[in-house]
């Protein structure tokens, strides 16, 4: 799932993290730290989802900050 996020631009096709599973979709603009990207669901066909470049990198902490609270 790892993208290199430095070659990519609008246009391209990217797999996103989403739920459980991945979609598929069209990236459509790269601000600073996020991309939006267009996706086809069932019922809303090219909604706009926003993630983060670091989600798609694929490195990085995965969960909560911080230890267990007792």
């Amino acid at each position: 799932m790892a993208v290199d996020v430095k070659s990519l631009k609008a246009g391209d096709r990217v797999t996103i993290p989403f739920g459980q599973g991945e979609k598929e979709g069209i990236v459509e603009k790269i601000c600073g730290k996020s991309l939006f990207v267009r996706v086809d669901f069932p019922h809303h066909p090219n909604k706009r989802i926003r993630r983060k470049l670091q989600d798609l990198e694929g490195s990085g902490r995965k969960g909560r900050k911080g230890g267990k609270k007792k």
